[in-house]
C-alpha cells in the first residue's frame, strides 16, 4: 500500500491549518491595532477635543498653581519662591492627573510616567508661562494678600487667558499625534 499520497495530503492539510491560524492572528492584531493606536493617528482635531484636553490639563495646573500661590502668600514668602512653588506644584498636579488615569488603564509606573510627560509637558509649560507672566505683569498682583480681590482676579484671569492660548497649541499637537493624543490610546 502506498502511503505517500496520504502523508502529502495530511501535510498539506496541516499547512493549510497553520496558514488559517496565522491569518486569524494577523486579522486579530489588525483589528486591535487601530484601537490601541487611535490616539497616534494624525488628522483633523475638533476644537472641542482640544478644549477638553486643555481643560483636563488646566485642572491639575490650577490646583497646583492656586495651592502654591496660597501657601507662598500665607507664609509671606517673596515673589520668586512663591512663583517657583506654584509652578512646581502645577507640574506635579498636572502630571498626576494623567499619571493616575493611565495607571488605571493598566500601564506600569515607568510607562505611565513616560505617557504623562509626553502628554502634558508642553501644555503645562505654555499654561504656566502665560499664567505666571500675567500675574507678574499685573501691577500689585504679586504683593496682594489672599483677602484681596486683585490676588484672585489676577490668578484666575491668568488661568483663563492660559486656557485660551493653550487650546490651539493642544489642537495643533493632537493633530500631529503628540501631546494629549498619546493619552487617548489608553481611554
Amino acid at each position: 500500500m502506498d502511503h505517500s499520497a496520504h502523508r502529502t495530503g495530511a501535510a498539506h492539510d496541516r499547512t493549510a491549518q497553520d496558514h488559517t491560524v496565522h491569518q486569524a492572528h494577523a486579522h486579530q492584531a489588525a483589528d486591535q491595532a487601530p484601537a490601541h493606536h487611535a490616539g497616534h493617528e494624525r488628522g483633523p482635531v475638533t476644537w472641542g477635543a482640544a478644549a477638553k484636553a486643555t481643560l483636563h490639563c488646566l485642572t491639575g495646573c490650577a490646583i497646583g498653581e492656586i495651592l502654591g500661590m496660597v501657601i507662598g502668600t500665607a507664609l509671606m514668602w517673596g515673589n520668586v519662591p512663591t512663583m517657583v512653588l506654584a509652578i512646581v506644584l502645577a507640574f506635579v498636579f498636572g502630571y498626576s492627573f494623567t499619571l493616575f488615569a493611565v495607571r488605571r488603564a493598566g500601564l506600569d509606573w515607568k510607562s505611565a510616567i513616560k505617557v504623562a510627560l509626553a502628554a502634558d509637558t508642553v501644555s503645562i509649560a505654555v499654561m504656566e508661562l502665560v499664567d505666571n507672566g500675567i500675574i507678574a505683569l499685573v501691577p500689585g498682583a504679586m504683593d496682594a494678600h489672599l483677602s484681596d480681590a486683585l490676588f484672585w482676579t489676577a490668578l484666575l484671569g491668568g488661568l483663563a487667558v492660559a486656557f485660551v492660548i493653550t487650546t490651539p497649541v493642544n489642537k495643533w499637537m493632537i493633530g500631529r499625534g503628540k501631546g494629549h493624543a498619546v493619552v487617548h490610546a489608553y481611554h
